[in-house]
C-alpha cells in the first residue's frame, strides 16, 4: 500500500512538474510572440529621417512665431487706442476752459451787459486759445509777406502788386497751423504775380 501511495505521489508530482513545464513553455511562447509583435511594429515604423525631424521642428517654430506676432499686434493695437484716448482727453481738457468762458460771454451778451466788457472777455478767450495752442506746441504758420511755399501754403488766388516780388504771399484768407514739422492746416493765401 505504501508502494501505491508513493507511486501515486510520484505520479502526481510528475504530473505537476509536467504541468509546470507546459505552463513555462506556454509563457515562453507568449513572451516570444509579444517580442515578435514588438519587433514587427518597430520594423513597420520607418526610421525618422533627420530632414523630416528638422522640418517638423521648423514648422513648430513658425507656428509659435505667428502666435507671438498675433499677440504683439493685438497688444500694440490696444496700446495705440489707449494712447489715442489719453491724448484726446488731454487736448479736450485744455479747451474745456475756453468753452466755459465762451458760454459766460454768450450769457453776458444775452443780458445786454456792457459791450466793452464782452469785447474784453473775447480778447481773454482768444488769449486762452493761444495759450492752449502753445501748451500743445501748435504754431501758426507765418504767411503774410512770406515767399510762397506749397508745403505750408495753399494758393487760392493770384494777385498783382508791382511793389512786391513774384511768389510773395500778399493776403492770408485763413491762417495755417503746424505741430512741429507736421502741417495741421495749410494757410490759404493769395500769391503775388507780376507778369
Amino acid at each position: 500500500m505504501q508502494d501505491n501511495e508513493m507511486k501515486e505521489k510520484q505520479a502526481e508530482q510528475e504530473a505537476a512538474e509536467a504541468k509546470a513545464a507546459e505552463q513555462e513553455t506556454a509563457e515562453a511562447a507568449e513572451a516570444e510572440k509579444a517580442e515578435d509583435a514588438k519587433n514587427a511594429e518597430e520594423a513597420a515604423e520607418p526610421e525618422v529621417d533627420p530632414k523630416d525631424a528638422k522640418i517638423e521642428e521648423l514648422q513648430n517654430r513658425l507656428l509659435r512665431l505667428q502666435a507671438d506676432f498675433e499677440n504683439f499686434r493685438r497688444r500694440t493695437n490696444i496700446e495705440k487706442e489707449q494712447l489715442s484716448t489719453f491724448v484726446t482727453v488731454n487736448v479736450v481738457g485744455k479747451f474745456l476752459k475756453v468753452l466755459d468762458n465762451f458760454e459766460r460771454a454768450e450769457a453776458s451778451v444775452e443780458k445786454g451787459d456792457n459791450v466793452d466788457a464782452v469785447v474784453d472777455g473775447m480778447k481773454k478767450i482768444r488769449r486762452q486759445f493761444e495759450d492752449a495752442f502753445k501748451d500743445l506746441k501748435v504754431e501758426e504758420i507765418e504767411a503774410q509777406n512770406a515767399k510762397f511755399d506749397p508745403n505750408i501754403h495753399e494758393a487760392v488766388m493770384r494777385g498783382h502788386n508791382p511793389e512786391l516780388d513774384d511768389e510773395i504771399v500778399d493776403m492770408v484768407f485763413e491762417k495755417g497751423y503746424k505741430l512741429g514739422d507736421k502741417v495741421i492746416r495749410h494757410s490759404k493765401v493769395r500769391v503775388n504775380t507780376n507778369e
